[in-house]
């Protein structure tokens, strides 16, 4: 019997203005175990210190390094231009200010190859602040409210319904045919792109894999837009473009009664970061100067994914 044939995998980094970060993140995929069969670097034209920084690192032979420059703002942009470039079956996503672990790649592989059904694979991203375990991750619950934690995760391999994109991977072929949502708002980060990504998925009945060991340093740099609100600044605009990206998804993910509860539970309860009344009391009574603002903000994303829905997907 012939051996199965060998998976091959690109890795697709998105990078904007972060330099010295987009160099630890090459450095480290050039020193993984197992290395990327491609590694696929999307720049923005006149980004000349990154641009520098990318052509500073120096790869093993065996590594197929392409350095893209697009005109595009956005991390949607960079990773549609990315995932065309790539030429392997898997191809994985990770972020510039991101540090693969050595054996990242090599679980990766192994994870898809347990199972042909596992569209797409992940793990925690160790952040340098915030610490513990959380049992539950990547879930979106029955009225809506979606639960990350992925920088918490502990434990054993279990299934999840949305992975992150600083630590994930997908089969090339599904990843393209399920393409990115043009509709997401945002002008830098267009926040829970993985939600447009990975719901389709799991209603189609794939599985999704997030597992602790599969592991990145995340260094959390500054983000360059205006979405700062998980870099510990409030913005209207951005915190608007977030709610309406989150309530467009999830109407579409909550079919029938379940959208009915999911509206409810939104705009009477919400969550920190799609606050509905109580949670935008809550905040007020933690202190936060910007809760009411962050309500008005809520409120507006969620009126505008309202009119969003009414328009078919489009991806790319």
């Amino acid at each position: 019997m012939s051996p199965a044939p060998r998976a091959t995998i690109a890795v697709v980094v998105p990078a904007w203005q972060r330099p010295e970060a987009l160099a630890r993140c090459l450095r480290a995929l050039n020193g993984q175990r197992r290395q990327p069969d491609e590694v696929i670097v999307v720049l923005r034209h006149g980004d000349d210190a990154t641009i520098a920084a990318a052509r500073a690192v120096r790869f093993d032979a065996a590594v197929r390094v392409r350095l893209e420059t697009i005109h595009a703002q956005g991390v949607i942009a960079a990773m549609r231009h990315g995932v065309g470039c790539a030429t392997t079956a898997l191809i994985a996503l990770t972020d510039d200010d991101a540090e693969p672990r050595e054996d990242w790649i090599e679980r990766l592989i192994a994870t898809f190859a347990r199972d042909p059904r596992i569209a797409g694979a992940g793990g925690r991203d160790w952040q340098p602040l915030e610490r513990g375990d959380a049992p539950v991750v990547g879930r979106v619950q029955w009225f809506g409210r979606v639960i990350g934690n992925h920088h918490l995760g502990a434990g054993p391999a279990r299934d999840v319904d949305v992975l992150k994109g600083v630590n994930c991977a997908f089969r090339a072929e599904l990843l393209r045919e399920v393409g990115f949502d043009d509709r997401l708002r945002g002008s830098g980060a267009q926040v829970h792109w993985e939600l447009a990504l990975c719901l389709p998925m799991r209603r189609a009945g794939w599985r999704l894999v997030y597992d602790p060991a599969i592991a990145v340093e995340h260094h959390v740099a500054p983000r360059t837009g205006d979405d700062q609100f998980h870099r510990g600044t409030f913005g209207a605009a951005a915190f608007a473009d977030a709610v309406h990206n989150e309530t467009l998804l999830l109407l579409e993910h909550q079919r029938g009664v379940y959208g009915l509860v999911y509206r409810c539970f939104a705009a009477a309860v919400g969550t920190t970061s799609n606050p509905g009344v109580l949670a935008a009391l809550r905040l007020a009574l933690q202190g936060h100067p910007w809760a009411r603002d962050a309500w008005q903000a809520a409120r507006a994303g969620r009126a505008a994914a309202r009119q969003t829905f009414r328009h078919p997907r489009r991806v790319a």
